[in-house]
């Protein structure tokens, strides 16, 4: 039975290969971790400047590295905010932030209903056409949103200055629609096909099996369709002059061109506008994980 020789023991020229390996280890994991400290400064950077910022005057906002310092801290560039838009007639910061909420819900709570539907009629129903609709969806995904905008803007031209406008368009998502029909694709089939023998029809298998089963892109979905409906700006500023049905990214906007120019007040509308999209992320962060583990597991 062969033993391993003892590192004490073992020729000169075996040991010094062990030990250039444990370099080269080493090497490679602080390598690594100093790139992604590295990443994470140049991303979570420009976060905290903007956090810092908001709760500084506008005098030293765009101070450079000293921007980074937190002194003179205060939440009035926070009060200034909502009270410069309680006294004007462009509106009230409340009703921006409803808004936002409204459309983009009705967004992501729409798309996953039906978005999710869709895919699972492609990726396990056998249908007429079944096969030409996928490949229109394939195609659909690498279609930028700014080629069909001034179609959709003369198509949607009855509904402007209302919630609707803001999205009944975006529903319906041929990327969502992918992302669904590559998870379900992946689920084995012989989960459907025992439900079908125990008399579940295609409905039910899909509300009390698959569903459940799929939080991981459910979870992914919503991340991504709640960024991109909260930050919706080219079709509001086509479609919405009023500030009643106004949205915060235009609202922002407005609030940006308007005088005087106050970067730690901006900074604040700035911090108020990423709140919503961090909690969501926070709350279904779990699955999303999960979600991109496994397609980095299946690839």
């Amino acid at each position: 039975m062969l033993q391993t020789v003892p590192e004490a023991i073992a020729p000169a020229p075996a040991r010094a290969s062990r030990l250039t390996m444990r370099r080269r280890k080493a090497l490679t994991t602080a390598a690594t971790y100093a790139a992604l400290v590295v990443t994470s400064v140049i991303f979570v950077a420009p976060i905290a400047y903007m956090v810092i910022g908001s709760f500084k005057p506008s005098s030293e906002v765009l101070n450079g590295m000293a921007g980074f310092a937190p002194t003179n801290l205060s939440l009035d560039n926070y009060t200034q905010v909502l009270g410069r838009f309680d006294s004007e007639a462009s509106g009230y910061f409340a009703g921006f932030y409803l808004t936002s909420l409204i459309v983009t819900g009705v967004i992501v709570i729409g798309g996953l209903v039906v978005n999710s539907m869709v895919a699972y009629a492609l990726a396990r129903l056998q249908w007429r056409g079944r096969e030409a609709v996928l490949s229109a969806v394939v195609l659909l995904v690498i279609l930028p949103f700014e080629a069909i905008a001034v179609p959709l803007f003369y198509l949607m031209n009855g509904f402007r200055n209302t919630l609707a406008v803001q999205f009944l368009p975006f529903i319906g998502s041929a990327f969502s629609i992918y992302l669904f029909y590559t998870f379900f694709i992946s689920i084995p089939k012989e989960i459907q096909e025992s439900a079908r023998l125990d008399g579940a029809s295609a409905w039910r298998t899909f509300v009390s099996i698959i569903v459940p089963m799929s939080r991981p892109v459910f979870a992914s979905v919503t991340i991504l369709t709640f960024l991109a409906g909260w930050s919706s700006f080219l079709f509001p500023v086509m479609m919405i002059d009023q500030p009643s049905v106004r949205p915060l990214p235009l609202a922002i906007a407005v609030f940006k061109g308007q005088p005087p120019t106050d970067w730690g007040q901006i900074f604040a509308f700035g911090v108020l506008l990423v709140i919503p999209v961090v909690v969501v992320f926070l709350a279904f962060q779990r699955w999303f994980i999960q979600s991109v583990a496994s397609s980095a597991v299946k690839g």
